[in-house]
């Protein structure tokens, strides 16, 4: 099982086609839709989060991440329910060609009970190049820390939630444990 991200961490695609590509999930806030709210969403509480790619390598790629829940999926709560997908109030990624040492990012708005969104699950699995890519993973919350995004930092110094799960987690499967 691949271990997932923690909203904030960079996640570099693991293919030679697509060598220097990485992306990341950060951002992640409580927070009402700038055009207004969708009828669908009454009653639930928004959130949003940036999709950002960044090109490292040597030549361009092309990006796509604008549609759901082809390009991008959001699970609330411990069951992973879906959570609503503001797709009007959302900015994708569409037929974009990210050149060497640039950067593109997607803006999502979502939607869910206020409780849920305590636990996301957030998946990205853009199309690079007219081709669908492995869908990574990136867990956190409302109201838990984001994880740095250096090196050797992952998730949060928080004591209990998500965060903590998917460290307590991580500490479990390392080798020699």
């Amino acid at each position: 099982m691949d271990i997932p991200n923690v909203i904030g961490d960079w996640q570099e695609y693991q293919s030679e086609q697509w060598a220097g590509l990485r992306v990341r999930v950060h951002s992640l806030k409580k927070r009402e839709p700038p055009r207004g709210r969708d009828d669908d969403a009454k009653g639930l509480t928004y959130i949003t989060f940036q999709v950002t790619f960044e090109n490292r390598g040597t030549t361009f790629f092309n990006i796509d991440l604008f549609d759901h829940p082809q390009h991008f999926d959001v699970r609330v709560g411990r069951d992973g329910l879906g959570a609503y997908v503001d797709e009007r109030a959302s900015s994708g990624i569409y037929d974009f060609n990210l050149y060497p040492q640039r950067r593109a990012t997607a803006v999502v708005f979502a939607a869910a009970p206020t409780a849920q969104l305590k636990q996301l699950a957030i998946q990205i699995s853009p199309g690079i190049d007219d081709d669908q890519s492995f869908g990574y993973v990136w867990v956190g919350g409302l109201g838990v820390h984001e994880g740095s995004t250096r090196g050797s930092s992952r998730a949060s110094n928080s004591t209990s939630g998500v965060a903590h799960e998917v460290e307590r987690f991580l500490q479990d499967e390392a080798p020699g444990s």
